[in-house]
């Protein structure tokens, strides 16, 4: 493949990516972290661009509720336990309630619902269903990590002195294992994000260290939706 054809490729890479509503939105929910942790809550443009950013990514979640809604009327895969499905579809409810109570939020911002009093409560119990949902991945992403690593430790007693990395079945969860690990490691951060976006601990989690949070899985939430590298041709 000549240089020019690997940068087309690359560069359609690229406009796959940004086409994607989720991608633009996560790249903005960066700037607005990484606009958060520069102001540390003071007044000047950092703080600005955190405000107006927040803002306009409410725009890309008119809706999103419908998203989770599907998912927790869906049924589940089957032999999953009834506690780890119980919490991923404690997971999709709450986190369908937060984009719903969103868009209440959104409407108070931008001037066209009137009652700030209503639209600030609206808006700490959409930030704690986020939290509930955060809570919930967690334990899902814990739970389905033991269950792969006893389904590979099974795997490498039936290969015995075989090579494991040859095993397509062992490489495929391993994969998984790897993308699960990635997804506990940002609901873990999530949850410090939510904690400090409630001020449920000013001293311990204050604005930078929300900021610092909310902009690590803002990264690892970009990444997790890259697409898949196309696979060059060999003659």
């Amino acid at each position: 493949m000549s240089t020019l054809d690997a940068t087309r490729a690359e560069l359609a890479l690229l406009v796959l990516y940004l086409n994607k509503a989720e991608a633009r939105d996560k790249i903005c929910r960066a700037i607005q972290y990484g606009s958060k942790f520069l102001s540390d809550g003071q007044p000047g443009t950092a703080q600005n661009v955190d405000k107006s950013t927040s803002l306009a990514r409410k725009v890309f979640r008119l809706f999103k509720f419908v998203n989770d809604l599907h998912g927790l009327i869906s049924p589940t895969p089957q032999g999953t336990p009834l506690p780890l499905t119980l919490l991923g579809k404690s997971k999709n409810a709450l986190l369908s309630t937060f984009l719903f109570l969103d868009q209440f939020v959104w409407l108070g911002r931008s001037g066209i619902y009137q009652n700030k009093e209503q639209i600030e409560l609206i808006g700490r119990i959409s930030l704690f269903c986020w939290l509930g949902s955060s809570v919930c991945s967690t334990l899902v992403e814990l739970g389905e990590l033991g269950r792969l690593s006893a389904s590979m430790k099974n795997i490498e007693k039936e290969l015995k002195n075989s090579n494991k990395y040859d095993n397509e079945q062992y490489r495929a969860k391993l994969k998984t294992s790897n993308e699960r690990t990635l997804a506990l490691i940002k609901a873990g951060m999530d949850i410090v994000v939510a904690v400090g976006l409630l001020q449920l601990a000013p001293k311990k989690v204050t604005p930078r260290v929300t900021g610092a949070f909310g902009f690590v899985t803002s990264l690892i939430s970009c990444y997790q939706l890259l697409p898949a590298p196309a696979k060059s041709k060999t003659s």
